[in-house]
């Protein structure tokens, strides 16, 4: 096991009811900036739970933050921060609202020129200005992380920022808002979830017995409950472990002390910013050509993973290795996701040269666990993802 530092400040109100407690959460002198995305939460009971919540605080909304928090949308909000004095910050949403609320409360505090500098020259913020979440959509575990990934259009790029001062003060996760999710959103958290899981798990043996434990619990819970949770999403108990899976994917504990991926969501990313396809999309369209290709340096965890995941006990290391890469994407299939570029976009010839020009033009010469995947060797993994 690898030397490691773990501190994750987040507090979680976890389960029904838990809104109303936001109220003792922030200080009471505080100005408060409410984001929000497309509106949903006027029509689901959030909204008004969360209005009631902080009635006896000064409340400013900013609402529109799109899927893939876009930058010009941002810089909006930002001249509101500026122009109202916002101390504190409360991100209502789904993992874009987050990020994007992450990436104010960096810009809040930056004194540089361009806030975009933060993303494209990779500066860590280690402070921000403070912000809590209520969680409206389990996927992307930002509300208990430091990380964030933003879009911006005019370039068609998207690129992750992070840092010590980017965790949310407090997080609300009440497993009953996943009523009204529409059942595309929540296959896309399922799928999200899981392989946030598989970049943190899918290396090398690393003796970090307990990590993977935790991982494979993960994995297990998200296949038990995903049935349930897209049959019946007003179930609280399948929904209460759908939700905890999620956070739990990318709070930062089954990361320390293994190796980490990451190449998956590297391409990903750019197939959302040039085809605006679902993050969750895109990464369960990469992540079956990925292990293909890096099969001889994954093949043990891979074997591993089919035999205490997926009950896949029979055949040698490299049989059992196959076979949990088609049962992955299968489960991907089951639940309605196509797994191939061409599915999604007939103008997919020429993508694998685009990522593989930018990821050189960032200087991205070695991804992955090994960090020895060059931008040629995403090219191909592109390629095999026609």
């Amino acid at each position: 096991m690898k030397n490691f530092e773990f501190k994750n400040p987040t507090k979680i109100l976890f389960g029904k009811g838990q809104i109303e407690n936001i109220k003792n959460e922030i200080p009471n002198d505080a100005k408060v900036l409410m984001l929000y995305g497309g509106g949903s939460i006027k029509k689901n009971g959030i909204y008004e739970q969360v209005s009631t919540a902080l009635s006896n605080h000064e409340v400013v909304e900013f609402g529109g933050i799109p899927a893939n928090p876009e930058y010009s949308v941002l810089m909006e909000a930002l001249k509101v921060i500026k122009e109202q004095k916002i101390t504190f910050m409360l991100a209502v949403g789904g993992g874009s609202v987050i990020d994007g609320t992450k990436f104010l409360s960096s810009a809040a505090l930056y004194d540089g020129k361009e806030p975009w500098d933060i993303l494209s020259k990779n500066i860590p913020t280690l402070k921000g200005m403070p912000f809590g979440t209520v969680l409206t959509l389990p996927a992307t575990g930002s509300e208990m992380n430091s990380g964030a990934v933003i879009t911006r259009a005019d370039t068609k790029e998207k690129l992750a920022m992070g840092g010590a001062g980017l965790f949310p003060v407090f997080s609300v996760l009440d497993p009953e808002v996943i009523q009204s999710i529409p059942h595309r959103q929540l296959v896309n958290g399922i799928t999200d979830a899981f392989t946030h899981v598989l970049e943190q798990y899918l290396t090398y043996p690393a003796g970090a017995k307990l990590q993977d434990r935790i991982s494979e619990s993960i994995l297990q819970t998200l296949i038990e409950v995903a049935p349930k949770v897209l049959e019946d999403p007003t179930d609280y108990s399948a929904a209460s472990n759908f939700m905890w899976s999620c956070t739990m994917a990318l709070n930062g504990l089954i990361q320390k002390g293994v190796p980490t991926d990451w190449a998956v969501h590297a391409m990903g990313h750019e197939l959302t910013a040039l085809f605006g396809i679902d993050h969750a999309r895109t990464l369960a369209v990469i992540a079956p050509s990925h292990y293909e290709y890096n099969f001889e340096t994954k093949k043990e965890k891979l074997a591993q993973y089919a035999e205490r995941v997926w009950n896949i006990t029979e055949g040698s290391t490299e049989s059992k290795a196959k076979a949990a890469i088609k049962r992955t994407e299968a489960f991907f299939n089951e639940m309605g996701i196509a797994t191939k570029l061409s599915q999604y976009t007939n103008d997919y010839e020429g993508t694998a040269e685009e990522i593989s020009k930018r990821f050189k033009a960032r200087g991205w010469e070695g991804l992955g666990e090994h960090q020895n995947l060059k931008p040629e060797d995403a090219e191909q993994i592109v390629k095999m993802a026609y």
